[in-house]
């Protein structure tokens, strides 16, 4: 199935002009509602904030700084092949964007891909570190499509001292860059046993036969995200690998500083990487909120692999709550319903939320009272 490049191919399908992707909805919900921020875009992903603006990035690697009135381009990263970069914004208010793998599968390698960039208005991205090239010599000791060096950067969270946390949705792990370019694996994320799900066709798209639902399978990690929480611990979501069953998705929660670290659904709750939540579906990003809260975002309700066969359906933007034992409690639904494929989210210091949507397609960056 290539599930180390389904989001990059999903990309290419969307950009294909293959997938319909329905409109934002703006109308208010019960419990919480979209304002727009910014609108008019190609493509929002990544969301971030420092003071009273928010910093987002689109399709054509474009990264853009707004207070909601004013705007502006704060660069351009090369090497998106057509797929916006992940970014976040450090307590001074460097912005850190970050390139995936990019590109169609078996073709030649699109310069700047799988790269670690830091921007500053008024001057030309500067490259800190090619993720791809570190992945080439530390291979994933638990893959399971032979491509153990495989790299797609997908996410990332910006420290305090300088350093930036990078998860890689293909080699399923999470690594901390310097501002040197030096690199360090924190932790890496095993497969997890899942049952297929019902509703899958008899084929993928490629004509190659799929497993009858309830069949046991592993399935890979998918590291998509990363984001540090108000307890200063660092949480790691993932997507889920095929077949993508829902609520197959954890959040784990890895002591800062951590080094060599094993996320391990067979041993959830021990050593440095610990389970903190489950039950999700196609995390592609996290937030770090107030009172140990994280946003939640699903890129789409009925997994990835759903959309990618059917079409979108609906995401999902959830407010996590801290329970007890350094584990997850409740979670919340926001603007339910009201999202389709969105791509990051973010809270600024007064606690207020933002979300992007539609990764693939028009869409805009909201506001989301809650």
């Amino acid at each position: 199935m290539g599930v180390r490049t389904r989001i990059a191919a999903v990309a290419a399908l969307a950009l294909t002009g293959s997938l319909l992707v329905v409109g934002q909805a703006e109308a208010g919900h019960s419990h919480s509602s979209l304002r727009p921020v910014a609108t008019g875009l190609n493509g929002p992903r990544g969301v971030s904030t420092y003071a009273n603006k928010v910093i987002y990035s689109v399709t054509d690697g474009s990264v853009y700084v707004t207070d909601g009135h004013r705007t502006l381009k704060l660069g351009t990263v090369p090497g998106t092949a057509g797929f916006p970069p992940a970014i976040d914004t450090n307590k001074w208010g460097t912005t850190y964007a970050l390139t995936g793998a990019g590109g169609e599968p078996g073709q030649p390698p699109v310069p700047g891909i799988t790269t670690l960039y830091r921007m500053r208005y008024g001057k030309a991205p500067v490259k800190i570190a090619d993720i791809g090239a570190y992945q080439k010599k530390d291979p994933d000791p638990y893959d399971l499509e032979q491509n153990p060096t495989d790299s797609n950067p997908f996410g990332l969270a910006a420290l305090s001292d300088g350093t930036v946390l990078v998860s890689d949705a293909a080699g399923n792990d999470l690594l901390r860059v310097w501002p040197n370019g030096h690199i360090k694996t924190v932790a890496k994320l095993k497969p997890r046993v899942v049952n297929v799900p019902p509703g899958l066709p008899a084929t993928d798209p490629d004509g190659n036969p799929l497993p009858p639902a309830g069949t046991p399978i592993p399935a890979e990690a998918v590291a998509t995200s990363v984001t540090v929480g108000s307890d200063g611990y660092w949480y790691v979501g993932e997507l889920r690998g095929f077949p993508a069953t829902p609520g197959t998705s954890q959040i784990w929660r890895i002591k800062p500083g951590s080094v060599g670290a094993v996320c391990d659904p067979d041993r959830p709750y021990k050593g440095n990487c610990q389970r903190y939540a489950d039950g999700y579906t196609s995390i592609v990003d996290l937030a770090g909120g107030p009172r140990g809260t994280l946003a939640v975002v699903e890129l789409d309700k009925a997994s990835w692999l759903k959309f990618e066969l059917t079409g979108p359906t609906k995401g999902g933007l959830f407010l996590q709550y801290p329970g007890k034992s350094h584990k997850a409690g409740y979670k919340r639904e926001l603007v339910k319903d009201q999202l389709t494929l969105p791509g990051g989210a973010g809270f600024n210091r007064a606690g207020q939320l933002f979300v992007s949507a539609s990764v693939f397609g028009p869409g805009a960056v909201y506001r989301v009272r809650y």
